[in-house]
């Protein structure tokens, strides 16, 4: 299927710049017929996914996030880069609670996968960690 649009974003990996992620994923979504809810649920699995650039992939360090956007006919493409520290078991980190922070709630991933119809996490340690996720446009939906 073919790309209708796609927008790239290079920021630095700094907490202040969620927020403009975030609206910018969300206006980015409303160019497809997703509800209000739908865009919210965009907007936190987005920011979740930047977050954990931001705080897990670089720490104290600085570095680049990078956010892909891709929109098809039926559903939009979200793609997180970052070239942090990368995630040592994904399997645990996808686990309801768990962080690498004690102060964060370890929801993250849980937030990516209820929110996005699939969810892709590739990462090498000390490489980075690539986060892929898809929301689709539901048919059929009752007005």
């Amino acid at each position: 299927m073919a790309i209708k649009n796609h927008f790239k974003m290079t920021f630095d990996s700094l907490s202040e710049n969620v927020g403009i992620a975030r609206l910018t994923a969300a206006a980015f979504a409303a160019q497809l017929d997703f509800t209000i809810n739908e865009i919210e649920e965009i907007k936190v699995a987005v920011s979740e996914a930047i977050s954990n650039s931001v705080i897990h992939g670089y720490g104290n360090d600085s570095g680049d996030v990078e956010l892909v956007m891709k929109l098809y006919d039926d559903r939009v493409e979200y793609i997180v880069i970052d070239k942090g520290r990368g995630i040592e078991d994904i399997e645990q980190a996808r686990q309801p609670s768990y962080s690498s922070d004690p102060e964060r709630m370890g929801l993250g991933f849980v937030f990516m996968e209820t929110f996005m119809d699939e969810l892709v996490i590739e990462t090498e340690l000390q490489k980075g960690t690539i986060v892929r996720m898809i929301k689709k446009v539901q048919l059929n939906k009752a007005h």
